[in-house]
């Protein structure tokens, strides 16, 4: 069961992320993307602590290893340039394409697991991982 939960939560990750780009596109008509990007982690904060709370997960962070916060801090500044940059692509181009464009990261993020975590792809997971970056380049190009 654990083995499968991951694709579980990953497919449902998925969906989210698609519908996060149609309601921004639509939701960046007359706003400023930075300003929407704000409202939207203001909605985000608010949901999460809410949720945190509810399911007696809180902790105090001061409990957490210096390590463990650090990387934490780490990947909040990047999910917020990922997002100011996302909002900001999405307000000015087409979200099939924005959205395509931006999962690049998914095979920047086999190539950084591989370098900084360790990890190890078959030479298939590789084929497609490749596919992928193909497949976002020939999105990206101009028609």
């Amino acid at each position: 069961m654990a083995t499968t939960q991951w694709l579980l939560w990953a497919s449902l990750s998925a969906g989210f992320a698609a519908l996060t780009a149609i309601f921004a596109k639509a939701g960046l008509v007359g706003v400023d993307s930075d300003f929407a990007t704000l409202l939207r982690t203001f909605v985000i904060v608010a949901l999460l602590a809410a949720f945190v709370l509810a399911t007696g997960k809180w902790r105090n962070p001061a409990s957490l290893s210096p390590r463990t916060l650090g990387f934490l801090v780490a990947s909040a500044m990047a999910t917020g340039a990922s997002w100011v940059c996302y909002f900001r692509a999405l307000k000015i181009g087409p979200a099939s394409k924005v959205a395509a464009v931006d999962k690049m990261s998914l095979l920047l993020v086999a190539i950084f697991a591989f370098v900084f975590l360790g990890e190890r792809l078959l030479a298939r997971e590789w084929l497609g991982v490749a596919l992928i970056g193909i497949g976002v380049v020939v999105l990206a190009i101009k028609s």
